[in-house]
């Protein structure tokens, strides 16, 4: 039905962090949370929410943060809570994370590091069946 960015952060607390980071960003990881709520029969809230932080105990970080919600109608026929659960983590999620993946990159790019890129491609299909079957 739906999709907007809710929420959208990016942040470098000083220079000298800023230097640091540009030097380790590399070390960075891309984290990937989908939660999930029911608004009215047959439609769901779905945000998905991507972190690109540093999980090592370094003092000088930067942290990029954005929440991706799509609200999401299903047909009258869906009623198996096996299949809204794919459609959830599965379906809406290869068809939205190349625009919110894109828009990430936007966001480390403007500030201040151009040269991150996500070489390894998540395969949702993957990671759902891995996960549920």
């Amino acid at each position: 039905m739906s999709k907007f960015m809710k929420d959208v952060s990016g942040e470098t607390p000083d220079f000298e962090t800023y230097l640091y980071v540009k030097d380790f960003i590399s070390k960075y990881q891309l984290n990937i949370e989908i939660t999930s709520k029911a608004l009215k029969a047959q439609v769901i809230e779905v945000d998905t929410i991507l972190k690109f932080h540093d999980d090592s105990e370094a003092k000088k970080k930067s942290h990029f943060e954005m929440t991706y919600t799509s609200i999401v109608k299903l047909n009258e026929e869906v009623k198996d809570k096996n299949i809204v659960q794919k459609i959830v983590l599965c379906d809406v999620q290869k068809e939205i994370f190349p625009e919110i993946e894109k828009a990430l990159l936007t966001l480390l790019h403007i500030s201040g590091y151009p040269n991150v890129k996500f070489l390894k491609k998540i395969d949702f299909e993957e990671l759902y069946n891995k996960k549920f079957n």
